[in-house]
Order: C-alpha cells, then sequence, then structure tokens
C-alpha cells in the first residue's frame, strides 16, 4: 500500500456510552480513530423500502491495518456518515478494505 494513495481522512466511530457534562450517560458514537484512506469508489444507488424509494450513497476505503473494527462501527467522510458493510483483510494485516453505504440516521 502506497502512502501516497491514502489522499482522504475519515474517522472511525464506535457506537457506545456517552457521558454529558452532568454526568448522565447514554449512546453515541465515539470516535475511535482518524486515518488516512484511499477512496476507491463512490455510487448512488436507489432502492426500495417500505416507507418508499430512498437514494443512497455507497463508498468503499482502502485504509492501514486498524485492529478490532468490526461491522458494527461506522466511518465519517466529508461531514457524512456511513454504515460499514464489509471488513477485508488485505494481506496479513497491512491493511483493510472498508465497503460502507450511507447511514439511515
Amino acid at each position: 500500500m502506497r502512502a501516497g494513495s491514502l489522499d482522504r481522512t475519515i474517522t472511525i466511530q464506535r457506537l457506545g456510552e456517552v457521558q454529558d457534562e452532568f454526568g448522565g450517560v447514554s449512546g453515541g458514537w465515539t470516535s475511535l480513530a482518524s486515518v488516512r484512506a484511499q477512496l476507491l469508489e463512490s455510487s448512488t444507488s436507489e432502492w426500495m423500502e417500505a416507507a418508499g424509494e430512498q437514494a443512497g450513497r455507497s463508498v468503499a476505503f482502502r485504509t492501514r491495518w486498524i485492529a478490532g473494527l468490526r461491522n458494527a462501527d461506522r466511518v465519517v467522510f466529508e461531514g457524512a456518515a456511513f454504515d460499514v458493510l464489509e471488513v477485508k483483510e488485505i494481506g496479513r494485516r497491512r491493511g483493510l478494505e472498508l465497503r460502507c453505504k450511507g447511514a439511515s440516521s
């Protein structure tokens, strides 16, 4: 993996408990890491759901190895949140390919 191709910055987030300034705890997204990544593809796909037609953006990123990344995590790129659909290992812990879809909320 060439460092020059990692020309984007993404933030990996995980759903967990967040404490507010008053000591209350609630569910929320916390940032795990901000890493350099390569944008492999970006497309718009349409699909039907019970509520009707919605457009969703699908993207794939390639980045260096991050231990413990799971499908329940999400990626934030250019202010938009993307749910991680698939995590593929590249080589032996050399990198990861993340296939993502625009977050529903």
